[in-house]
């Protein structure tokens, strides 16, 4: 029955035996040959020489179990316990009788250090070139937050260290509190999730993820991808308190804030009561003084001012200014009459002058001017010879006070 199933697709009416769609399946898994894998031992159980354990996905949930021989198990050198993080070279098995999917581990150990700050420092570079460390990009936290967003461990220190400086600073501080795992293959997803669900309530002002430090293992969650860009997206403002001197993740890079400690970003993210209290007292008492000193200045002025003559007899300034307009009237009285007598001088000289030259005063002695009269009976050119008035010639004398007509006799 298996070579007729074998012989084509199976159907309904001609179903493939469970025996047989098993075989094709460790078949074809058989043909994988030897991968390496990366992930998290979350079962490490040795019976009877041999290793059972788990392997889980260090980002994604996906878990696989596996197998160590006795063989293999005693050339190890190293310890592995639940937790680590190790690259193996695996060989999947499926086991047709039980229907399982194994893989047989040939050769495990852990990732290095070296390896791990390898691939940090390649991420950093990354993130570093697409602009998310920049401090333009760095937001100015709120003064006084009304609602702190904390993500942190359950029952940690670290929460109790924020909450409690934060309350014992502001009283009326409020907080969200977020929880999620801080170490192992679950944190960075769980902590990318708090972030973003804070991020997304209107009410939270500021963002603390807050750890209670660690070695540099424990801190990888907060170098996750997922976790610097979900931090770097986030609108509201990001305080990163992860506590750790030596080994800072990535989280504080693209964070608004970096804190020291937990207790460091209570103390930066909430202003002390008393401290504000105290410049507040410090701000009245200065300005109280301030204000004395001008108005103790205006009214040394206003004394002054009205200790001057024109304030104390305003009335003598109105005299004097008419005094002074009563003057300027009679000087300008004065220069226009002396320029009317002066310009009516010259006018008379200019008429005398006028006079002389005038031929009216020339007839007044007694001449008289000879014009021909011409054809119409007006006056012409003026006589100078008698040449120019052969006898019988229309002539007109103009004396002083009229004219005359005559006729040119003979000349002599």
């Amino acid at each position: 029955m298996a070579d007729a199933a074998s012989a084509g697709p199976a159907t309904r009416d001609s179903p493939w035996p469970v025996a047989e769609m098993s075989e094709k399946i460790a078949a074809w898994i058989d043909r994988l040959g030897q991968v390496w894998i990366e992930g998290e031992v979350t079962q490490w159980q040795v019976r009877g020489g041999h290793v059972y354990g788990k392997l889980r996905d260090l980002q994604q949930d996906a878990t696989i179990s596996f197998t160590v021989w006795r063989s293999v198990a005693q050339r190890l050198t190293s310890d592995f316990a639940q937790g680590d993080r190790v690259v193996a070279l695996v060989k999947p098995n499926f086991w047709v009788k039980g229907g399982s999917l194994t893989v047989q581990v040939l050769d495990i150990s852990h990732v290095g250090i070296g390896e791990l700050l390898e691939r940090l420092e390649r991420l950093r570079r990354q993130l570093q070139a697409e602009g998310l460390f920049d401090a333009d990009r760095k937001r100015r936290l709120p003064f006084l937050p009304g609602r702190i967003g904390l993500v942190t461990g359950r029952d940690s220190d670290a929460e109790k260290d924020v909450v409690r400086n934060a309350t014992l600073r502001w009283p009326g501080v409020q907080f969200t509190i977020r929880y999620a795992a801080v170490q192992g293959d679950r944190a960075a997803a769980e902590v990318t999730a708090a972030i973003e669900a804070l991020d997304r309530d209107a009410e939270v002002d500021v963002i603390v993820v807050a750890r209670g430090g660690g070695d540099f293992q424990n801190l990888l969650p907060f170098s996750d991808e997922r976790v610097v860009r979900a931090a770097s997206a986030a609108s509201t403002p990001i305080v990163s308190a992860i506590g750790h001197e030596a080994d800072r993740p990535l989280l504080d890079e693209v964070a608004d804030l970096r804190a020291s400690t937990p207790t460091d970003a209570a103390k930066r993210v909430v202003p002390d009561v008393g401290e504000e209290l105290a410049g507040l007292d410090q701000a009245r008492a200065r300005l109280t003084t301030r204000l004395g000193q001008m108005l103790a200045h205006e009214t040394d002025r206003i004394a002054q001012l009205r200790g001057r003559p024109v304030l104390a007899a305003p009335v003598r300034l109105v005299d004097e200014r008419a005094e002074e307009l009563v003057r300027w009237v009679a000087r300008g009285a004065e220069l226009a009459d002396r320029a009317v007598e002066d310009r009516r001088r010259a006018l008379a000289e200019a008429r005398g002058r006028l006079n002389a030259l005038s031929p009216r005063a020339t007839l007044e002695r007694g001449y008289a001017i000879a014009q021909i009269v011409d054809g119409s009976g007006a006056p012409g050119a003026v006589l100078r010879d008698p040449a120019e008035a052969p006898a019988g010639t229309a002539i007109r004398l103009s004396l002083a006070d009229g004219s005359l007509d005559a006729v040119a006799a003979e000349s002599r």
